[in-house]
């Protein structure tokens, strides 16, 4: 038998504390998106280039793309279409397993990488980094340590 327990509801400080963080999150995203506009990219394709560019040989399994990018494998498929059309990057098949992929970077794709960041890296700083003490970002990522850990822990679980 269930019991019933009563919903802790947010503090004043909580609440705020959340929403803050939600608005910052939301207006950041928005903002480094808008700052990728004028080179044809969004997030997601920047977020894939750097894993790709980031991995020995410059490619990864389709399945574990999908994992470090929080994308479902047909989410994820649809964006390597749309990026393969661009000549970002492009499918092979994976000889020790017929059914598996992996995503590669293409030249033009590492090319338009070595373009891109320094302008995304900017933009980072601008509207993120410059604003905050080098106290005030460890201590950020002190508070946020412990977040992102617990949600590492929860993926896969119901």
């Amino acid at each position: 038998m269930e019991t019933e327990t009563a919903t802790r509801w947010l503090t004043d400080a909580e609440q705020c504390a959340w929403r803050t963080h939600l608005e910052v999150n939301r207006l950041l995203t928005y903002q480094l998106e808008r700052d990728l506009q004028p080179f044809g990219l969004t997030m997601n394709d920047y977020e894939i280039l750097v894993n790709l560019s980031e991995s020995e040989g410059m490619r990864m399994r389709m399945s574990d793309l999908a994992a470090a990018t929080l994308q479902s494998k047909s989410r994820l498929s649809h964006q390597i279409t749309r990026m393969e059309n661009a000549n970002l990057v492009r499918r092979e098949n994976c000889e020790s397993d017929r059914r598996g992929l992996f995503a590669v970077l293409t030249d033009h794709g590492l090319e338009t990488m070595k373009k891109v960041a320094p302008h995304h890296v900017a933009s980072v700083r601008r509207h993120f980094m410059d604003l905050l003490s080098p106290d005030e970002l460890e201590q950020l990522h002190k508070s946020l340590r412990p977040i992102a850990e617990h949600l590492r822990g929860q993926r896969g679980k119901p």
